[in-house]
């Protein structure tokens, strides 16, 4: 009897353990790049400079979408609504990324992280569905540019844009509310430098496989039809350049299309690597490294590549610097003046 109640005394504190482990998890621990003190620096760094010339170049562009009239076109209201997802975008995971750095902390309560994911992952839905539309809108430019101006009216534009949005956060919204119902009974530790969803699905102790479905069935809805449709469309933009009779027109013309058929592709592929294709060793281990330029390096490297190569939108900065300079001539005048 004795030997029986005290195997009934260990199933109850194994019980009451387990419960209180599930309630006492209230924080995970971001493990990030790595507990090596002599990159902290470095790193700290790299993602400084990455953070303040992405946010820096996406503002720009905002600006000069917003203020210059010449710049009132579907094609730069596009890249205004791009730029603005990714100062979004940057500014949910790089801020967390360098307090980690700077404090030596790497907590995010359990809410923390849900909300993290939910606005990561939402914002990535809406890239997508804004880097399909901005295809298909130079397909049309280039390829029928007699039709372009009765297409591309400004109500489908704001509908176009709208609808990106709305379906990123919509669909999103399921995973968030399957998210909310996982239950973690430890450890609390999440092999990522953010709160992404197979990390910390890999944490938790509730039956994950129909949230497995429900987010390769959505990674799979915003990655592949927007890759074959912005693939699709550079391919007919491309050919329509190969019959360019101008050298310099076409050399010109196919390096801005490959350039932003690269950055697409790196975008695209690597979100399919991490969220669509079966998981194996090799590919869990490299998650890490493949978050990098989808979450750091695009949002850098996007207002380069679709803007600031740009003829018009070098043309709208300079003009902007002149009315800068010319208001600052004028207060100089006004400050002597009035001494």
């Amino acid at each position: 009897m004795e030997s029986a109640s005290h195997v009934l005394k260990d199933e109850e504190a194994e019980v009451k353990t387990k419960w209180g482990n599930q309630t006492l998890i209230t924080e995970f621990v971001l493990l990030g790049f790595g507990d090596s003190q002599q990159l902290q620096i470095p790193l700290f760094l790299v993602f400084l400079v990455i953070y303040i010339f992405t946010m820096a170049g996406n503002i720009l562009i905002i600006a000069l979408v917003v203020t210059d009239r010449q710049l009132h076109m579907p094609m730069y209201f596009f890249l205004g609504n791009l730029s603005c997802l990714e100062t979004c975008y940057t500014s949910t995971i790089l801020p967390k990324i360098l307090a980690s750095f700077m404090t030596g902390v790497r907590t995010i309560s359990v809410w923390g992280c849900t909300a993290q994911f939910y606005v990561f992952a939402s914002l990535a839905g809406v890239e997508c569905c804004l880097l399909a539309t901005m295809s298909y809108d130079r397909y049309l430019a280039i390829c029928k540019p007699l039709h372009y101006a009765t297409i591309m009216k400004e109500r489908l534009c704001f509908s176009l844009a709208v609808g990106s949005w709305i379906n990123g956060f919509l669909a999103m919204s399921v995973m968030l509310y399957l998210m909310s119902r996982l239950s973690f009974c430890g450890p609390n530790e999440i092999e990522h430098f953010f709160c992404d969803l197979m990390p910390v699905i890999r944490i938790s102790c509730s039956e994950t496989q129909r949230m497995e479905l429900v987010a390769v069935i959505f990674s799979s809805l915003f990655t592949l039809p927007p890759f074959l449709l912005t693939l699709t469309s550079y391919v007919f933009i491309i050919s329509t350049i190969l019959r360019i009779p101008s050298t310099t027109g076409r050399k010109k013309a196919f390096s801005t299309c490959s350039s932003h058929l690269i950055v697409v592709t790196i975008f695209y592929g690597t979100l399919i690597i991490v969220y669509v294709l079966p998981k194996n060793k090799t590919l869990i281990a490299l998650n890490k490294v493949f978050s990098v330029f989808y979450t750091v390096l695009t949002p850098l490297v996007n207002p380069l590549i679709y803007s600031l190569r740009n003829k018009e939108v070098r043309g709208a900065l300079k003009r902007l610097v002149q009315k800068c300079s010319y208001c600052f001539t004028r207060m100089e005048t006004r400050v002597v003046f009035s001494q």
